[in-house]
């Protein structure tokens, strides 16, 4: 008897890393490599490893749940959803529609993010959608946007990278946020390149680098500057590059030259020797990348910071050119596709900006409404978020955990409690799903077909491998049922394919164009590269189909002049520098065996046993001061709150710095303390420095 395999992709990172599904004897799925997918070619990490335990129905969600008597008990779907109609009809009747919010994750699928904007603006008639994407890589797509006229996480594949000469590596730790990269930069070297790694700690990804530079956190900016100001002054530009391609030279130079080595080595902490080595590094080979993450774009200056970085490849030539250009490495699964497709507060499907008339028109004519139906741009996550029980009253919520995984998170977790009503649409309890008043147990990746983006802008088709437990529904059916009982009998498939035929046409002509793309050319071609335009059949094409865009910029920018667009940044400090009661920084990230809130990754054995929970990563210095020894258990305290975890006492951190991950609720809980302060652009939080103060807790 012939056992079934089913090719698909990892639920967790923006890699989308390749995997076979098999069905195993004593039920439920095992994990084999799949070597034909080109991104990881095989290789997995612990969590793509073990991402079928989540299968089990004793670790997640098999039936709705309604709240009786303050306590969350079974129902029936019937039940709950008229529970969620009824909830969001009586906020719409007595508040209007924008006291209804919707917010999404982007862990959802394309199709999945496409309908839940679409829900919101024509069922729900709310302009109060955004998802937990802007606290990712929203930073890097303001710059992007503002200097390519276009924003896709990497311009080019990630084969590009070992061809290059140099890649500076700004605040990622990719070892362990996503393993199976790391041999895109072991093949770097292996061919001559070299890696510049820049983060305030000796990171696993560090410790590959050639050269380590370990700014304070918060100081990014300066230091791109202080980069460009010794590429200027040692007649490193490229100039004939900057004439032909791009805009604004003159502004950015200025800047660029009053941010001189000696001042930013102040700031930083950077030696001006290093800076000077990393300016060598980088200039001398022919082809060179910059590649940014959350270190640099997690802050209130986020995008000036990313803008500073593009400018340094700009002003070296090194960008719209083979092997060359400047790349977000966007985290979440879906992360690049959940902003592309309208569940993001200013956007249409497409890359569409909501505020213009013609996209308005373009997607309305596609959904069959008036184009003066649609609402206008809403809040930002975090200001969204902020709102709750005083300007938005309901919320319908899925594919997040913002308890968890939002800055100044006990103040979110109340305004969560002070709402009239909340639905959540999760796999698994959250601590958010635990606040609901409805929580509806849906699909998951291995349930359900659907597409993501990767970090790429490769579109993949994620194929279903197992049936779903019978009380299980896919979000699509979710949104379905709602628009039926709001009235709105058609227009809201719950067959995904259908979804993504629909998003094609929406998303044609626009900057994120999917209109040829076809769920049997991703089955086909393991993936398209956006933008992919559905090409008119005629006598001279004979049937062609749009190869798709794996490589952007080599012939010209998407602006309107095709040039790029230099940006005239000057450094400017973070938002809550420390002083004599909060004296520390505390910066916060990711470790190899959790995942964002760990909402998942929490309920799966192995990846507790190597990552049992939280933890205060401080240097000896800082330790003997405070008079901490390794485990014990050390109070972080910054203005939004307290938060308690045990010492990692080590010499990887600086000694004005402590490191928190942020994946566990409860008194571990890093988001306690991180500052809600809002880039003026991005809308990102600063969740990458705030002040501190430290204390050896005394747990009663």
């Amino acid at each position: 008897m012939e056992t079934s395999v089913t090719p698909t992709h990892c639920p967790y990172c923006a890699l989308q890393c390749g995997m076979n599904l098999t069905p195993a004897a004593g039920g439920g799925v095992t994990v084999s490599e799949r070597v034909d997918f080109p991104v990881n070619r095989g290789a997995l990490c612990g969590k793509g490893r073990t991402a079928p335990a989540l299968l089990s129905p004793a670790l997640r969600l098999t039936e709705p749940l309604v709240r009786r008597d303050g306590v969350l008990v079974p129902a029936s779907w019937e039940e709950a959803l008229d529970r969620v109609a009824e909830g969001l009809t009586r906020t719409r009747t007595e508040h209007g529609p924008d006291a209804c919010g919707v917010f999404g994750g982007g862990g959802l699928t394309n199709e999945k993010a496409y309908a839940l904007g679409k829900f919101a603006r024509v069922v729900l008639g709310t302009s109060q959608i955004d998802y937990n994407g802007r606290f990712c890589m929203s930073s890097a797509a303001a710059a992007g946007n503002k200097a390519f006229g276009l924003d896709r996480g990497l311009p080019f594949p990630m084969e590009d990278i070992p061809k290059t000469g140099c890649v500076i590596l700004v605040g990622s730790n990719l070892v362990e946020t996503m393993p199976p990269a790391l041999r895109y930069f072991t093949e770097l070297k292996e061919n001559g390149g070299t890696l510049i790694v820049i983060d305030p700690r000796r990171t696993r990804t560090a410790e590959q680098a050639d050269l380590h530079l370990a700014p304070r956190p918060g100081t990014d900016l300066a230091l791109a500057l202080g980069l460009l100001h010794l590429v200027v002054s040692q007649g490193r530009t490229d100039e004939a590059y900057i004439e032909e391609r791009t805009s604004g030279w003159e502004e950015t130079r200025a800047a660029a030259m009053a941010h001189w080595p000696e001042y930013v080595e102040r700031i930083t902490g950077v030696p001006v020797p290093q800076l000077r080595e990393a300016v060598r590094m980088f200039c001398e080979p022919s082809d060179a990348m910059v590649l940014t993450a959350r270190g640099p774009e997690q802050q209130s200056k986020g995008t000036d910071t990313v803008s500073a970085w593009i400018n340094l490849c700009l002003a070296t030539g090194r960008a719209g050119r083979p092997n060359s250009g400047y790349g977000c490495l966007t985290g979440q699964g879906n992360g690049q596709g959940g902003r592309e497709h309208g569940q993001k507060a200013d956007q249409l499907p497409g890359y569409r900006k909501l505020t213009d008339p013609e996209a308005r028109r373009h997607v309305a004519g596609v959904w069959g409404v008036d184009p003066d139906s649609l609402p206008g741009p809403g809040l930002s996550a975090y200001e969204l978020l902020d709102a709750l029980g005083s300007d938005i009253r309901s919320l319908l919520l899925m594919g997040s955990n913002p308890v968890v995984s939002a800055p100044r998170a006990a103040h979110i977790q109340q305004r969560l409690e002070s709402l009239d009503f909340l639905a959540v649409a999760d796999v698994v309890l959250s601590e958010t799903a635990a606040l609901a008043d409805v929580v509806l147990p849906v699909t998951q990746w291995a349930e359900e077909t659907g597409t993501t983006t990767n970090l790429e802008g490769r579109v993949l088709l994620r194929r279903q491998a197992v049936t779903p437990p019978d009380g299980v529904r896919s979000d699509l059916y979710v949104l379905h049922q709602l628009a039926a009982r709001a009235g709105v009998e058609k227009g809201f498939p719950v067959d995904p394919e259908e979804v993504f035929e629909e998003l094609r046409r929406a998303s044609a002509g626009g900057i994120a164009d999917y209109s040829g793309i076809t769920y049997r050319r991703l089955a086909e071609e393991n993936g398209v590269f956006w933008p992919c335009p559905a090409q008119e059949h005629d006598d001279q094409s004979q049937g062609a189909v749009h190869p798709g865009s794996p490589r952007l910029f080599l012939d010209r920018f998407a602006t309107e002049d095709g040039r790029a667009r230099f940006a005239p940044v000057t450094y400017r400090p973070i938002a809550e520098e420390p002083d004599a009661e909060y004296p520390v920084l505390l910066t916060t990230g990711r470790v190899v065996a959790q995942y964002q809130s760990g909402a998942q990754t929490r309920r799966v054995d192995e990846l507790n046993a190597a990552a049992p929970g939280p933890f205060v990563e401080l240097h000896p210095r800082l330790a003997a001061r405070l008079g901490a020894g390794e485990g014990d258990a050390i109070a972080v305290v910054s203005r939004r709150g307290r938060a308690v975890a045990p010492a990692r006492i080590t010499t990887s951190i600086r000694p004005d710095t402590v490191f928190m991950p942020f994946h566990w609720p409860g008194e571990g809980r890093a988001n306690t303390l991180t500052n809600p302060a809002l880039d003026p652009t991005s809308r990102m939080p600063e969740f990458k420095a705030c002040a501190v103060r430290l204390e050896v807790a005394v747990r009663e």
